[in-house]
């Protein structure tokens, strides 16, 4: 293990330390990375079906928000403005779909983004991660020349930025009518309220103005800084007219998902001097080792369980929740920590199994499993069905349907580009089969979701939402391609897939401090310790005061 010996002030602890080792950030790609030949036959196999998808949707659905490629129709459920166009943008600029993406600039040139073309109020979560976020990244990956995609990025958040509703507001509404200018009222989650800072800091750089990197990074303080159920876990629930956490709910799937995966990637993103950022997700992910991690009774798959109201453990997990596996690998990588990368390789296993285990070769929307720490009062009795489903595969179905998510695909191209273990290849190259197979719509050329995974007989769910273009079959084809083409060294990307150029990357992420030399815990203002059970070997350090300031 390579170490650095640094005297440094610790700002984060307002003292200044004594010599001690850091261990150096790692590099996230395994180091000569190369894809056989054979795989990029298979890249250009997603390729082609991302143009199949995207005619279609140019035919029946160009400049709304969703095709429905059923009945050859549209939607408009993220406020008309195109989603698909601008969400899918950088998957053509990675694709080399020079045309696609040419009259996509030219389209978003013509969005007035000041105005929703539908009734229905703005989300300042998906508006953020599917328009800012397409937005911006296209603009870096089109080597920053269409000035107009910055332009429209700052008209669109000029407007989000009415969620913060007074100047004190440090947790934003979830909804804001863009026709007046003010927010709906109501509790929010901490997903919503801290997957904001990658692409606001994005757009405080490009454009300059530091405002909207102060909003979205005060949020995530605010979260940071509350008082967390479980060491580093915040609840999931959030009201921002108080700033208080809304239950004790704990879960790694949706409506936290995003808060825990963007502390590291916006420690990696930013090079932020405040350990703050990568020494909460490293607290919150020793915190889930100590108090989550979950085997199944049968073939010991590794999970992620949810921590209820109660605080009784819930053995429930969903594809929206197997990200988890692909963001500990980043993070575990990029500390240097082979327990944290072990774990997360053991957790994309068990979400491949998912996918491995069903009629069509494709994952459900949610699934649970049995429990060698005992069956608890929220989990759910299989029926005989799931029993002997479970019995077979370790996991039992509870929500069956798969609406084209791309989180299990994602894990595995982490763990593609972090290993370069073939098998991660072969893993894609069947779900690419699966999808051909399965989601085509003949009639259309479309693609859209099914209603149950086990059925080779299939359902047809009539929607192809935008994260089909910008995040699945992105991430398939990087999957395939050269490993240096958006390197995961190089390049972060947002919960959209939307990949953000990084600097070159420090020589430390975090404190590196899991715990004094005396051996008790170093609390912070939230009450929750620094890492203990995945610490960096050989860092043994005693602290003065807390002060979680800004130096950023």
């Amino acid at each position: 293990m390579v170490r650095l010996y640094v005297a440094t002030a610790l700002r984060c602890f307002g003292v200044l330390s004594i010599l001690y080792p850091l261990v150096l950030a790692g590099p996230v790609q395994k180091a000569g990375l190369r894809v056989p030949d054979s795989a990029f036959q298979h890249r250009d196999d997603v390729k082609n079906i991302f143009i199949e998808s995207y005619q279609a949707y140019r035919k029946f659905a160009f400049g709304h928000d969703d095709l429905e490629p059923v009945s050859k129709s549209f939607s408009d459920g993220r406020n008309g403005w195109g989603a698909s166009i601008v969400d899918g943008m950088p998957t053509m600029q990675i694709m080399g779909l020079d045309d696609f993406f040419n009259e996509a600039v030219q389209f978003v040139g013509k969005i007035d983004f000041s105005e929703s073309q539908t009734p229905d109020t703005v989300s300042l979560f998906e508006t953020t991660i599917r328009y800012l976020g397409g937005l911006v990244s296209s603009y870096e990956l089109s080597g920053k020349q269409h000035q107009i995609l910055i332009d429209k990025a700052k008209q669109l958040t000029d407007k989000m930025a009415f969620a913060w509703e007074t100047p004190n507001q440090t947790i934003p509404w979830r909804f804001v009518d863009f026709d007046t200018n003010s927010p709906n009222l109501g509790t929010s989650n901490i997903a919503e309220a801290g997957t904001l800072d990658l692409e606001w800091n994005r757009l405080s750089l490009h454009t300059g103005n530091d405002t909207y990197r102060r909003l979205a990074e005060g949020s995530v303080r605010t979260i940071a800084g509350l008082t967390d159920p479980l060491p580093g876990l915040a609840a999931q629930g959030i009201d921002p007219a108080t700033n208080a956490f809304v239950g004790n709910y704990i879960t790694w799937g949706g409506g936290s998902d995003s808060y825990f995966e963007y502390l590291i990637k916006y420690a990696r993103l930013t090079n932020t001097d405040d350990n703050l950022f990568a020494d909460e997700w490293h607290t919150a992910v020793d915190s889930s080792i100590k108090h989550l991690q979950s085997r199944s009774t049968v073939q010991n798959h590794l999970y992620l369980a949810d921590r209820d109201d109660n605080g009784d453990i819930v053995h429930v997990s969903s594809h929206l929740a197997c990200f988890h596996g692909g963001n500990w690998i980043f993070g575990g990588k990029l500390l240097n920590n082979d327990t944290i990368v072990n774990i997360g390789l053991e957790l994309v296993e068990a979400c491949w199994n998912t996918y491995a285990s069903t009629a069509t070769g494709i994952g459900p929307e949610a699934f649970e499993w049995l429990a060698q720490d005992s069956f608890q009062p929220g989990d759910t009795r299989p029926n005989r069905q799931q029993t002997a489903f479970y019995l077979q595969h370790g996991f039992f179905i509870t929500a069956s349907d798969y609406i084209l998510r791309p989180e299990v695909l994602e894990s595995n191209f982490y763990a593609w580009r972090a290993t370069g273990d073939t098998k991660y290849l072969d893993r894609a190259a069947s779900a690419v089969e699966s999808f051909k197979k399965f989601l085509q719509v003949q009639s259309s050329g479309g693609y859209s979701g099914i209603n149950d995974v086990n059925n080779v007989t299939v359902s047809r769910i009539d929607d192809t939402e935008s994260f089909w273009f910008a995040e699945v079959l992105k991430y398939l084809y990087l999957t395939f391609d050269d490993p240096d083409h958006i390197s995961l060294d190089k390049y972060v990307f947002n919960t959209e897939a939307q990949p953000f150029e990084a600097p070159p990357a420090k020589p430390v992420y975090g404190s590196g401090h899991p715990y004094p030399a005396q051996g008790s815990y170093v609390m912070k203002p939230s009450g929750a310790p620094l890492p203990k059970i995945s610490p960096i070997p050989g860092v043994s350090i005693s602290f003065g005061t807390n002060d979680n300031s800004n130096s950023n």
